[in-house]
């Protein structure tokens, strides 16, 4: 089995809660995902099934998008609603047009700092284990890049959508709209819409996945580097060298429509060696 699976996740339910379903619904150990959700967000999980974890490392992802809330004159420890409310405010006034123009300034790359409560490692531990302890520590800033945003509806919360690369932060890119239009604010809700090609309209509920109710997805379709039908099955799997007539720098390496190996070229020309084992 070399696999994925499309999963939409509900509130109130951990990312591992979703791994554990699935590792039990299809009595299969091995169970991997290409990112996290928080508990209190919704939207598209992908699930790896199998063998197709092998391929995590090499499946472009980077793209992703979301459906987000964000109410204004609020703080909280967290950035999003669920946290401890720090800090209150009256909202200025702010035009539908003043929201328009600050989430338009964020297209593009910037530099973001990521929330203090969040799964981020540094000196070998989480960042939300060293706000539990009430710790200091140096939050380390990163890179994300905004491709699209666009207001969906303005109420007593402004409602949007953003693709964005992965590792960005809605939590943090709610507080720096607010900052940008003179106030605080929170996120109040989260759905994951998109991660590259799949949409959370082609995934399946918690309970479709307990009743076997659907359909995996070839996990070929988000490995995007050339496939290269070979003939030789056995010396890919004994790890040997391959010639291949090809200018990439890493294949993928099939056989009857099989997922085999991912190659990488080596120093001579067009010779290849074997990256990742795929069977």
């Amino acid at each position: 089995m070399n696999e994925l699976l499309l999963i939409n996740k509900p509130q109130n339910m951990t990312s591992f809660d979703v791994v554990a379903i699935v590792r039990k619904s299809l009595n299969i150990k091995k169970v991997g995902h290409t990112g996290t959700l928080d508990p209190n967000a919704e939207g598209l999980m992908i699930i790896l099934i199998d063998k197709a974890t092998k391929a995590l490392p090499f499946l472009h992802l980077n793209r992703k998008e979301y459906i987000a809330s964000l109410k204004l004159g609020l703080k909280t420890s967290t950035g999003d609603i669920w946290g401890e409310v720090i800090d209150q405010e009256n909202v200025p006034n702010i035009s539908n047009e003043d929201v328009i123009l600050v989430l338009n300034s964020f297209i593009g790359k910037s530099i973001q700092t990521p929330p203090k409560v969040s799964a981020i490692s540094v000196n070998g531990k989480r960042l939300y284990e060293y706000a539990r302890k009430d710790q200091d520590v140096e939050i380390p800033k990163r890179e994300i890049e905004i491709f699209e945003i666009e207001c969906l509806n303005i109420d007593d919360e402004i409602h949007f959508r953003v693709q964005c690369s992965s590792g960005t932060y809605i939590r943090s890119l709610c507080e720096d709209i607010a900052s940008k239009l003179n106030t605080i604010g929170t996120m109040s809700k989260l759905t994951r819409t998109k991660i590259e090609m799949f949409e959370l309209k082609d995934a399946y509920t918690i309970q479709q996945i307990r009743n076997k109710e659907f359909m995996f997805t070839p996990v070929s379709k988000a490995l995007t580097y050339p496939k290269i039908e070979v003939e030789s099955v056995i010396d890919v799997k004994n790890g040997k060298k391959i010639r291949c007539d090809s200018e990439e720098d890493i294949i993928v390496l099939t056989h009857e429509n099989e997922l085999l190996a991912i190659y990488e070229k080596d120093d001579e020309q067009h010779t290849y060696r074997c990256l990742r084992g795929l069977w």
